[in-house]
């Protein structure tokens, strides 16, 4: 199950100096938050995606106002970080969305078929558990979403193969719901659901594209592989039809993301928003799909 882990992130080389230096302060603010709400290890489950919902939740008018500075880095004291004050009610409920994600998907990598996940997620559950106790209790919506997601997730690939649509439907609803918590009126909560539920469904299915040749290779579940029926003795055309068809899946999915967010006006971190959405995952999108279809052909030659 995609839990929409890193793949959210700015086009970097369109973005202003100003921008990215913007962008970077609230990326490192999240990290600085996250080690002192939840220790300094839960830095690891530090994400561009949770940046990427901390910047929506500053992102309108009426959110705090925002400083920026500059110090030291907290990982890396011999190094210097932009950081900003003033949304600080926004990166906590960003810090905890990231423990509680980062525990849903050691819960997930346990039951992998691959040995590494594994030992990886049986190794740090142990240690997530008290913080994502911590960050239930202070967020329970942000828990409720998530566990449902999940549940129902496994629920679908336990059972009879339901459709690529009713297996992308946990993962948008669960951002659904998330993104409906982000401040704002009536009107603009109903725009954050919209866009939270095409993000969340991009996520999904850029997840099982970036799997395709892995799952095919190990049987593993994956709702590309099973819309086409292929499997391990499937041909290389056959991987290709199967990025193709993730590849127009995907961007009908963003498009309608973006016709959402194009609907609010915001003040505040817009062209970076923008610039996620507009070039961002579709950077990503054409890295996990074409550039191995490139690796492959050069390797058949």
């Amino acid at each position: 199950m995609s839990l929409v882990f890193g793949y959210i992130r700015p086009r970097k080389s369109e973005l202003l100096v100003r921008e990215y230096e913007q962008y970077r302060a609230v990326y490192c603010s999240l990290c600085k938050q996250m080690g002192k709400s939840y220790g300094p290890l839960s830095r690891l489950a530090l994400s561009y995606d949770g940046t990427f919902y901390a910047l929506l939740g500053m992102a309108l008018e009426d959110s705090p106002p925002l400083c920026f500075h500059t110090g030291k880095c907290v990982v890396n004291p011999l190094k210097k970080c932009n950081f900003c004050t003033g949304g600080e009610d926004m990166l906590r409920c960003a810090a905890a969305l990231s423990v509680i994600l980062a525990y849903y998907k050691g819960k997930d990598d346990l039951s992998d078929s691959r040995l590494l996940g594994r030992i990886r997620a049986a190794f740090l559950l142990p240690w997530l558990l008290r913080r994502y106790k911590r960050a239930a209790r202070d967020y329970p919506a942000l828990e409720r979403a998530a566990g449902k997601a999940i549940r129902r997730q496994q629920e679908l690939e336990k059972g009879e193969f339901p459709g690529l649509d009713a297996c992308a439907e946990p993962t948008a609803e669960m951002l659904a719901e998330i993104f409906s918590t982000l401040p704002g009126n009536p009107a603009q909560k109903r725009i954050w659901r919209l866009v939270g539920y095409f993000t969340g469904r991009w996520g999904y299915l850029i997840d099982a594209a970036d799997d395709l040749e892995r799952d095919c290779r190990d049987g593993a579940f994956n709702p590309f592989l099973l819309s086409l029926r292929l499997d391990a003795q499937s041909p290389p055309e056959a991987l290709a039809k199967a990025r193709a068809y993730a590849n127009e899946a995907l961007n009908m999915t963003l498009s309608q993301a973006l016709s959402a967010f194009q609907l609010l006006d915001l003040p505040r971190f817009g062209s970076i928003l923008n610039n996620i959405l507009r070039l961002g995952l579709p950077e990503m999108q054409k890295e996990s799909l074409f550039s191995k279809e490139k690796e492959e052909h050069v390797g058949s030659v």
